[in-house]
């Protein structure tokens, strides 16, 4: 079974979603993939890993990084994708990286890596946002570009 609760951002209303234990889904609501990996059953509940994530989340829109990250189990359909998502979450709060620069550390390609990034179940937390284009540009983020820019605005200031 899945448990969801609703989480309400500035940037607008984000689900989270939890195998009961760990966080496995964190999603801007509509965002593009929503909820791919939830399943068709699953219920509201409040759990532990819910307070942990709604507490994780009030630090970063505050403008702070968070010292601490909740119990995370993104669904890997992919033997791929999970390893991109790690090297996400070496990604510091503030900075950003290129698809062109996580593509060379995997040996690969950047359009592998850019199908792993948007694919990413724990938005925010698993930090997609903070993956540029090789030129700088802001390109793709399944939430829509004008939240990666507001989010990457959020850790400059």
């Amino acid at each position: 079974m899945n448990y969801t609760q609703k989480y309400a951002s500035p940037l607008g209303g984000i689900t989270l979603a939890s195998d009961g234990a760990n966080l496995i889904g964190l999603r801007f609501d509509g965002q593009k993939y929503f909820a791919d990996t939830l399943g068709d059953v699953h219920d509201a509940r409040p759990l532990p890993v819910f307070e942990q994530t709604v507490a994780w989340l009030d630090t970063y829109f505050s403008g702070r990084a968070p010292n601490f990250t909740p119990p995370l189990n993104p669904r890997r359909e992919t033997i791929f994708r999970p390893l991109v998502w790690e090297i996400l979450l070496t990604i510091p709060f503030g900075q950003t990286t290129t698809y062109g620069a996580i593509a060379k550390r995997l040996n690969t390609s950047a359009r592998a890596v850019g199908g792993a990034v948007a694919h990413n179940p724990i938005s925010i937390i698993i930090p997609c946002h903070r993956v540029i284009g090789s030129d700088g540009r802001l390109t793709g983020y399944a939430g829509g570009l004008d939240k990666k820019i507001k989010l990457l605005e959020l850790e400059r200031n």
